[in-house]
């Protein structure tokens, strides 16, 4: 048996090692053709669905007809891969056959992101490569999630995770998903400087941009980390310590380390501040034919023996520019040559005039406005095709844009015209809203609660015409008004415009009394030059006084009834300040005068004087000094009592509104006068808040006096004695409005003054 066994076993040793050898027997030749390069007959490409044949086999570089090698595969390979159509490709012979068989990578039917809540999605899809209906590559995503998360980083997420998904649809086809958790802000935990001798670090903190982390600062992105505003930073201590006198100063590192928790950085800055340098000779070289180097010297504001500071060296760059831009030279080199004397510790500075032509304006473009009408920006320039270029003129224009109030940035660019003595002036402009549906709520101690809700069209129909349609509500006043201007009335300089006011006023508080008025008012105004202005107008006024207490004066009880006043006036204005909004420097006078009795039950002549100067004491802290007199004289008849003046409140601090001048002492009753004055000094300075708080405080001191009733009597009292107070305030620009307390507190008053200690006025329009 055992012998039976082992002849069985040896039979099937045999018949496998003649199946074995039959196999390699046909598997040689194919072998030998791959490793000796047999020749290629035909390609077999297998695993296609979109892709041409054609296509795929040009991309081949072992075709038929061609030995076949292994070289020659490798480079046939790579070259399908580098396509990036293709997952997967394998190539294998097969007799005279190359079998090509390809994985095509699929095509992306959607880009879709999941957990962006502080980037919209459209803002991540343009940054991406990959697009719909394009191919997938890994290589393209692992890119674009890159692009992503620099995205984050910009906007300070630097703990931002993006993790990229694929959900596999029929057809070859897949939606690409980022799955984005976004992190917290990346703070800055700490902002610390090496090498800083003369500035200590809190003060370098101040100037810069980048700010630690503090919980006041949830309104503000400055403590959030950002590279680009670090390399800002950089930017500005180097101008602060040229201002300061060290001309060598340099920061020669800024390094930002971010904490292991990811969520905060320490930024520290390397700085060498060097030696502090003094303004040594000054001196000014033309080559201009006609202007001389020396004439320039008045403008020179580098004064030799002071402490060097660049900021006055760009000054009197850009001094020396303008003037010269007053006689044609649009692009004339002025160059400061500084020389340095380390030794000393001296810089001369030469300002050398290169040669330039007078040059003209050729053609003013502009570009940007896709509402606003090209003619409304070009009535603006001070400037024409054809006048010799003027700087000054310019920066008029740039300013009376900007005023316009209907673009959010407005630049003039110079550029070469098709001659060296001509310019091209393009007024680059960026639109913004100017439609406006608000609706306003505050509160003051002279209204109390108020509401208001208003229509308004600053630019109707690109035209610059401003419409307005308002309503207010308070528990002392209730008011609706509509206002129409056009800016250009005729296609002149002359601004024509339509006020239409109905008001219920409570007076209770100051004189017993409520009082409707209903007035019409139509008005021209006109430049005279450029800053000076007149304003001519027509009113028309209705007003009623009633529902007078039983317990008011004598006086106020006889004024009850309809009154009408039909007048014309006009406003002469000189306003030379820097901002009309927020003036900082410059100043501004103004006289009004009006003059009822073409028609109605009123006669009068009015008179009213303002004046405004301000002093910039430092770069945040401005000092003005204003006053304003009145005076209205009766014709033939009384003035009264809606046509009178009262003084208090808002104008006179310290006091309640009518809180000064003519009473009747029995009722307490204001009967207000026919003359006044009020003079202030308002000094406006920071508090040491960060700037970003938009926070100021005030210190103020008002004298003033009302005087001149026509009631007369015993108990009527009606001195023109001077009235004082001073006192101090805080005011801050929050994003909820601007909110004002006053404490004022009168140094000089009457026994029967009306005081008013704390004055409260907080508004906001959202």
């Amino acid at each position: 048996m055992f012998r039976n066994d082992a002849l069985r076993l040896l039979r099937r040793i045999v018949m496998v090692a003649v199946l074995a050898a039959g196999l390699f027997a046909v598997q040689a030749p194919a072998d030998a053709l791959a490793q000796q390069g047999g020749t290629i007959r035909d390609i077999v490409i297998e695993g296609n669905q979109r892709i041409e044949l054609s296509t795929i086999q040009n991309y081949l570089t072992l075709q038929p007809g061609a030995l076949y090698s292994s070289a020659e595969a490798d480079k046939s390979l790579k070259a399908l891969f580098a396509t990036g159509l293709f997952a997967d490709v394998n190539l294998r012979l097969q007799g005279s056959s190359l079998i090509v068989r390809v994985t095509e990578n699929p095509v992306i039917n959607r880009i879709l992101f999941e957990g962006n809540r502080r980037v919209q999605a459209d803002q991540l899809r343009s940054e991406l490569q990959l697009k719909p209906r394009q191919v997938y590559t890994r290589s393209k995503v692992q890119t674009d999630t890159q692009r992503i998360q620099q995205i984050y980083r910009r906007t300070g997420r630097f703990a931002a995770t993006i993790e990229p998904k694929v959900i596999q649809l029929p057809q070859n086809r897949v939606d690409l998903v980022f799955e984005i958790n976004e992190g917290p802000l990346t703070g800055v935990s700490r902002i610390r400087f090496i090498g800083n001798r003369q500035f200590s670090d809190s003060k370098l903190r101040e100037e810069i941009q980048t700010k630690e982390s503090a919980w006041w600062r949830f309104l503000s992105s400055d403590d959030s980390y950002d590279p680009d505003r670090v390399t800002f930073d950089r930017e500005k201590l180097r101008k602060f310590y040229l201002s300061k006198g060290y001309a060598d100063f340099a920061v020669t590192n800024a390094v930002a380390e971010l904490l292991p928790n990811r969520e905060k950085f320490i930024i520290t800055f390397t700085v060498e501040e060097g030696e502090r340098y003094k303004f040594g000779k000054m001196d000014v070289v033309s080559e201009l034919k006609g202007i001389d180097g020396a004439q320039m010297k008045e403008f020179v504001v580098t004064p030799t023996g002071e402490t060097y500071n660049a900021d006055l060296v760009e000054k009197t760059v850009q001094s020396i520019t303008s003037e010269l831009g007053r006689f044609g030279y649009a692009f004339v080199d002025v160059r400061p040559d500084v020389n340095k004397d380390r030794e000393k510790r001296v810089v001369d500075i030469t300002y050398r005039i290169g040669e330039s032509p007078r040059v003209f304006v050729e053609r003013i473009d502009i570009v940007g406005n896709v509402r606003t009408l090209d003619k409304v920006v070009r009535r603006e320039f001070r400037l024409a095709e054809g006048d010799a270029f003027n700087s000054a003129k310019l920066r008029r224009t740039r300013t009376r844009l900007r005023g316009l109030n209907f673009f959010d940035k407005v630049e003039i660019a110079e550029s070469r015209g098709s001659a060296p003595d001509k310019v091209v002036l393009t007024a680059e402009v960026t639109e913004k809203s100017t439609g406006e549906l608000s609706f306003g709520v505050g509160y003051s101690t002279t209204e109390s609660v108020l509401g208001d809700v208003s229509i308004r069209e600053r630019n109707l129909l690109g035209r610059g015409q401003d419409l307005k349609v308002g309503f207010s509500l308070s528990t002392t006043r209730q008011q609706a008004d509509l206002s129409f201007t056009e800016p250009y009335f005729l296609d002149r300089e002359l601004a024509a415009g339509v006020d239409l006011v109905r008001r219920r006023t409570d007076y209770t508080r100051r004189s017993s009394l409520d009082q409707t008025t209903t007035s019409g008012t139509t008005r021209l105004s006109f430049p005279i030059t450029e800053n000076l202005s007149q304003l001519l107008y027509y009113r028309i006024r209705q007003d009623e006084i009633d529902n007078i207490e039983t317990s008011a004066s004598r006086f106020i009880r006889a004024q009850e009834g309809r009154y009408i006043t039909s007048a014309v006036g006009h406003a002469l204005t000189y306003d030379r300040r820097d901002d009309k909004v927020d003036p900082t420097t410059g100043y501004y006078l103004r006289l009004s005068q009006e003059v009822a009795g073409l028609g109605g039950t009123e006669f009068y002549v009015k008179n009213v004087g303002n004046a405004a100067k301000y002093f910039p004491i430092t770069d945040e802290t401005v000092l003005t000094l204003s006053t304003e007199l009145g005076m209205i004289n009766g014709i033939n008849d009384d003035v009264r009592l809606p046509n009178r003046f009262f003084v208090g409140g808002d104008s006179f601090r310290g006091f309640a509104v009518g809180g000064i001048g003519p009473r009747d002492t029995t009722t307490n009753d204001s009967l207000g006068g026919q003359k006044y004055y009020t003079g202030e000094a308002d000094l406006m300075f920071p508090i040491g808040l960060p700037n970003e708080f938009g926070i100021k405080g005030r210190l103020f001191s008002v004298v003033g006096s009302l005087w001149d009733t026509p009631d007369a009597g015993r108990e009527v009292v009606d001195q023109n004695s001077m009235r004082a107070s001073a006192g101090t305030g805080i005011q801050w620009k929050s994003p909820l409005g601007l909110i004002r307390v006053d404490f004022g507190f009168p140094l000089i008053k009457e026994k029967y003054d009306e005081e008013e200690i704390v004055r409260i006025n907080f508004g906001s329009r959202f």
